[in-house]
C-alpha cells in the first residue's frame, strides 16, 4: 500500500506539472489595448493604440476621463504603429513622471515624457522629448518599456521592418534599430534629454557605435519583461517566416547578441557577415508557425508569474501568440525550459501582457478591447467542481463548504492533507447536500483534496487557506 507522503508527492507533482490554467474577465470596453502597467499602487494603467492612456480601478471599473490622450501626437495607421508602450518612474508617487514610446506622424519612434497633474491625470502639453528614432518602413517597432532595478530606462526596438533586415541592422552597432536600450533619464548631457550609464557594454565608443545599446541581434521585440525576484530579462522575439523565439538572459548581462538577421530562432536564415555562433545567445525556447493546433504568426511576450494568489503557477513564464490565441508559458528546472501551450481563446487578438503591483497578470486583447486574469483554474473565485463536486470559497479563510448536491459519484470520502504530507481532515461518506469544514486553525499556504468515490475513482484539487 502507498503511504500518504507517496500519495501526496504523487498529487503534488500532478498539480504542479499539469496546469489547469484559464483567463478570467477583469475589465472590458478598451479600443485596441496593446500595453498593461501598474504605477506603484492597486490599479492598472492601459494604453490604446490610437494613443489613449486609460485606469483601470481594483474592482475592473474604467475610469472615465482619460489619464493621458495624445491622440494628436500619434499615428496607428499601420498595423504596428500607434502609443506602443508606457513606463512609470521609479519615484512616480513623487515626481509624477510617465513615459511613452510612440510613433509619430513622420512614422518615426518617440520616446517622451509626461507629468501627473492629478491623480488620474497626465497633463498632455508637458510633453518632454527624450529620443526620437528614425524608421525606414512602417513595421519592426519593437516598442516596450520598463525600469529596471537599477533605475535605468530599457527599451526594445525593432529592426526597421520590411522583412529579412535588408540592412542587416539589427546586427550594426551604429544604429539603434534591433536593440534592446539602455538610458539614464534623471540626467542630462550636452546633447540629449538623457545620459549613458557608465556602466553600459558601449561607453565612450567611437566609430559612431550607439552607446545606447545594452543589447543587439532582435528583430521585433515586441513585448518583454524583467524577473521582479531575480532581474533576469525575458524577451520575446516575433520570428520571420517560421520560429517564434523567447530569450532570458541573467540580470547584468552585458552585450548580448540574440543573432537576428543570422537566425531565426536556432534556424540559420541569413549568415552572411556575421559573427561565430559562439557569441551568439540562442533562446532558451521556440515555436513553429505550424505547431501543433491552429497556425501561428507572432509571439507576444509576457512575465515570468511572481504573484501570491496562484501558487502552483509561481516561477511560469507566460507568453501568447496573436494569431493562434493560445497562451502558453515555459517551465524552468535546473537548466532546461520547457514550453507548452494551454489553450486558444478566440477572438481576442491577444496584445500584451501585464503585471500588477502584487505580480499579478493579465492579459490584453487587442480585438476584444477586453483585459484577462491569469489564473489556476483549480483556485478560480468561481465556484469549481470535481465530479461536479462544488467546493467553494477558495481561497477561504474560516470555513470550506462541500456541495454534494451535483455529485455524478457517491462520495466515500474526502481528505484534506497539507503540502507536507500531513492528512489534516476527513469526511466519511458525506450524507449532507452541503458540508463545511472549519479551517480557521490551519495555517495559511496551499492544500490537497483528494476525493474517492464509492467506485474507487480519484479526483484531485486544491485549496487556499488565506
Amino acid at each position: 500500500m502507498k503511504t500518504i507522503t507517496t500519495i501526496i508527492f504523487a498529487l503534488f507533482s500532478l498539480l504542479c506539472f499539469s496546469q489547469n490554467i484559464n483567463i478570467e474577465l477583469f475589465s472590458n470596453g478598451l479600443t485596441s489595448p496593446v500595453n498593461i502597467k501598474h504605477a506603484g499602487d492597486n490599479r492598472l494603467f492601459v494604453a490604446e493604440k490610437s494613443g489613449i492612456i486609460k485606469i483601470i480601478n481594483p474592482n475592473g471599473s474604467i475610469v472615465s476621463t482619460p489619464f493621458l490622450d495624445i491622440h494628436t501626437l500619434v499615428t496607428d495607421s499601420g498595423s504596428e504603429q500607434g502609443l506602443l508602450a508606457m513606463a512609470f518612474h521609479p519615484d512616480y508617487l513623487n515626481n509624477g513622471y510617465v513615459y511613452v514610446n510612440y510613433i509619430n506622424h513622420n512614422g518615426d519612434t518617440v520616446i517622451s515624457r509626461f507629468t501627473r497633474n492629478t491623480t488620474n491625470t497626465a497633463d498632455a502639453n508637458s510633453e518632454l522629448e527624450i529620443l526620437t528614432i528614425s524608421q525606414p518602413f512602417s513595421n519592426h517597432n519593437g516598442g516596450d518599456m520598463h525600469f529596471g532595478s537599477d533605475g535605468y530606462l530599457y527599451i526594445s526596438t525593432g529592426d526597421g521592418g520590411s522583412g529579412g533586415d535588408p540592412g542587416n541592422r539589427a546586427q550594426n552597432l551604429t544604429t539603434l534599430l534591433g536593440k534592446l536600450l539602455r538610458i539614464d533619464v534623471n540626467n542630462t548631457n550636452n546633447t540629449f534629454n538623457y545620459a549613458i550609464p557608465a556602466d553600459n557594454p558601449f561607453y565612450g565608443a567611437s566609430d559612431g557605435i550607439k552607446q545606447e545599446i545594452w543589447a543587439y541581434g532582435l528583430r521585433n521585440p515586441w513585448k518583454w519583461s524583467f524577473d521582479r525576484d531575480t532581474d533576469d530579462i525575458w524577451i520575446a522575439d516575433v520570428g520571420q517566416n517560421l520560429i517564434e523565439e523567447i530569450n532570458m538572459v541573467t540580470g547584468g548581462s552585458l552585450a548580448v547578441n540574440y543573432g537576428w538577421r543570422c537566425y531565426e530562432g536556432n534556424a540559420t536564415y541569413n549568415t552572411s557577415n556575421c559573427p561565430s555562433s559562439s557569441s551568439l545567445t540562442f533562446p532558451v525556447a521556440q515555436y513553429s508557425h505550424s505547431n501543433d493546433g491552429a497556425f501561428k504568426c507572432s509571439i507576444i511576450g509576457g512575465y515570468r508569474y511572481r504573484g501570491t494568489a496562484q501558487p502552483t503557477l509561481q516561477g511560469l513564464y507566460f507568453f501568447a501568440d496573436y494569431c493562434s490565441d493560445e497562451i502558453g508559458y515555459v517551465q524552468t528546472s535546473e537548466n532546461s525550459f520547457n514550453l507548452t501551450f494551454i489553450d486558444a481563446f478566440d477572438n481576442n487578438g491577444f496584445s500584451a501582457f501585464g503585471e500588477d503591483i502584487n505580480g499579478e497578470l493579465y492579459i490584453a486583447g487587442l480585438n476584444s478591447g477586453s483585459i484577462y486574469k491569469i489564473i489556476d483554474a483549480d483556485l478560480s473565485t468561481e465556484e469549481q467542481s470535481v465530479f461536479k463536486l462544488k467546493i467553494y470559497p477558495n481561497p477561504t479563510k474560516d470555513s470550506l463548504n462541500f456541495d454534494f448536491r451535483s455529485a455524478t459519484q457517491p462520495i466515500k470520502e474526502i481528505n484534506v492533507f497539507n503540502l507536507q504530507g500531513k492528512l489534516v481532515r476527513t469526511i466519511f461518506k458525506p450524507n449532507n447536500s452541503i458540508t463545511t469544514i472549519d479551517t480557521k486553525k490551519l495555517q495559511s499556504g496551499l492544500y490537497l483534496i483528494e476525493v474517492i468515490a464509492e467506485n474507487g475513482s480519484i479526483k484531485t484539487s486544491k485549496f487556499i487557506k488565506d
